[in-house]
């Protein structure tokens, strides 16, 4: 007969397996990517490092767990962000500040997620990422050729363009503590999406 886990024992593995990523999350956040190593998570969440490994086979796939769930919630603020807006310019200003206010309230992690290196697992999923804030933006550029707010471009390569503009920009200000030059991501998303003068 085959052995089959109780409910007790699924909720108790389940419980450990919360613990174990709100702890490297928690690491994450105060010394990156860097600082997350499976004993310092194990010690953080009150664990042996072996009960780490069984639910995460190699730091790789503690990693890259701990990076989806931080970059959803980054992702979820960013189209909440641009929803609550009626236009396309304000809604991709919007999730710009949102973005930048997010990643300078939390550097280590924003850095994290954006740029220190990182096992090539974890590189992979920073590309879908990147393409879930690229999809928000391509939607609302979209709208706006379709309505006429904008002339008409292809909106999956201005969003993927200012995505990957807004990344670099934010870049600096995050390894240094330097603010995070808002304003002028607004304004070059702007000039990028063909608003000028008034329209602006």
């Amino acid at each position: 007969m085959a052995y089959r886990r109780t409910e007790r024992v699924e909720a108790r593995l389940s419980a450990s397996r919360e613990r174990i990523l709100a702890a490297a999350l928690e690491l994450v956040a105060e010394h990156g990517y860097a600082g997350c190593s499976v004993a310092a998570v194990a010690e953080r969440a009150g664990l042996a490092t072996g009960t780490v490994y069984r639910h995460f086979p190699a730091k790789a796939d503690l990693v890259a767990e701990v990076f989806r769930t931080a970059s959803q919630r980054e992702v979820d603020a960013f189209t909440r962000a641009a929803a609550l807006e009626s236009t396309t310019v304000e809604k991709v200003a919007a999730a710009i500040e949102t973005f930048a206010s997010r990643a300078l309230r939390a550097p280590k992690i924003a850095y994290a997620l954006l740029a220190e290196p990182v096992d090539p697992a974890v590189d992979a999923e920073r590309l879908i990422f990147r393409r879930a804030y690229a999809r928000v933006i391509a939607e609302a550029i979209a709208h706006g050729v379709h309505t006429g707010e904008l002339t008409w471009q292809d909106p999956e390569v201005t969003a993927a363009a200012l995505v990957g503009a807004i990344g670099e920009a934010l870049v600096g200000p995050l390894a240094s503590g330097t603010p995070a030059p808002t304003a002028e991501l607004i304004a070059f998303a702007r000039r990028a999406l063909g608003m000028t003068g008034a329209e602006q």
